[in-house]
């Protein structure tokens, strides 16, 4: 059987990947994750040759290529040794495009999406509220009717690459009910959050003063949202399953190299035991998530299989962070430590996207309990 993730262009399309992690990225990781941000620079940068657009049609301003695609991109940025906070900041168009694209309207995708694709634009995703958290539907930002436009107003937080957004695809109340829209800025950044981990990605608070936004930015409803969480969630299983096998890698590298007592760790039974858990680990969460990608590749909708891979994904990504933190041992505490990063940047994978306890609630609702 052969492996759709193996083929020709796709082995190609991680080298360019490594390439451009190796040659844009390790040089100066460390300074954006002090600085908390990645510069616009870089957006333009990775589209310069083509990785921002993966996944979107040529025909928008995109490269092609679909969901399997724009999981190799995922996965050789954090196995090359970038981070997943780097995948957040630099691709968060992977949440705010999609309802644009979907509408098919040309004055949106040349005012949104083009821009965006070619580095130039910056946006994010605002659904999340400060009492909200993970009733999307409960969201009370509200948009009033006023002439052409609406006039938003609401706070919004936990904002992906909300403090470089140019413009937020927002959650909002309307006279009909829930809506998404597009805010071609107008909101404010009321609060940088600095946060346990992804600190190379910016977070903001937001805030909608009398924002007013054209009636023809609307982009959808509450179907429409959750259409795209699929994909949203299986990133993070992606992102997962790949911070697992880089810091497996990296301890296994360690492990050979660390002396105590005169030999290697890796000699001693209950080190190689713990690596082959780790691997045993790794290998099935990347097995059942990159299944149920090839299934929605494919056209299935797909809803108790996505929460499935991510928390099976979080899991492993758990275990194995922490594992080799401590084979690592003082090493894997000290701050700028590859490792140490992935295990700060490791623990938003069970909150973000829906929470480990709302993927459990769909699944369970899937067994009739």
């Amino acid at each position: 059987m052969s492996d759709p993730f193996a083929t020709e262009e796709r082995r190609r399309l991680r080298e360019l990947t490594r390439a451009f992690v190796g040659r844009e990225v390790l040089p100066h990781l460390d300074d954006w994750e002090r600085a908390g941000e990645v510069p616009r620079a870089l957006h333009r940068r990775a589209a310069g040759i083509g990785l921002l657009g993966i996944g979107f049609p040529e025909e928008i301003g995109g490269s092609g290529g679909d969901l399997l695609d724009s999981i190799v991109v995922t996965e050789e940025l954090i196995l090359a040794g970038g981070s997943s906070g780097l995948v957040a900041a630099l691709f968060t168009h992977g949440i705010a495009l999609p309802h644009i694209v979907a509408t098919g309207r040309g004055e949106l995708i040349e005012r949104f999406v083009r821009p965006t694709l070619a580095g130039e634009r910056i946006g994010c995703l605002a659904i999340t509220e400060p009492d909200g958290g993970s009733d999307v539907a409960g969201v009370r930002t509200k948009a009033v009717e006023d002439g052409d436009d609406y006039v938003v107003n609401g706070t919004k937080t936990f904002i992906t690459s909300g403090a470089r957004a140019d413009f937020a695809t927002t959650a909002v109340q309307t006279r009909d009910g829930f809506r998404l829209l597009v805010a071609d800025g107008g909101f404010r950044v009321t609060r940088r959050l600095d946060k346990m981990g992804w600190h190379c990605s910016d977070t903001a608070e937001l805030a909608f003063v009398d924002v007013r936004v054209p009636r023809g930015h609307v982009v959808g409803g509450f179907a429409e949202l959750m259409t795209h969480f699929a994909s949203e969630r299986l990133s993070l299983a992606v992102q997962a399953y790949a911070i697992a096998e880089r810091c497996l890698a990296l301890t296994l590298a360690w492990v050979r190299d660390r002396h105590t007592f005169g030999r290697p760790l890796a000699s001693r039974q209950l080190v190689r035991h713990r690596l082959a858990e780790m691997a045993r680990q790794v290998e099935v969460a990347k097995t059942y998530v990159r299944h149920v990608a090839v299934r929605v590749a494919s056209g299935e909708r797909l809803v108790t299989e996505v929460a499935m891979a991510k928390n099976t994904a979080v899991a492993t990504c758990d275990h194995v962070v922490d594992q080799a933190v401590q084979l690592h041992g003082g090493l894997g505490y000290v701050r700028d430590a590859e490792v140490e990063r992935h295990y700060r940047d490791a623990r938003i994978m069970g909150i973000g996207g829906g929470t480990t306890e709302i993927m459990n609630e769909i699944i369970a609702k899937q067994l009739g309990v």
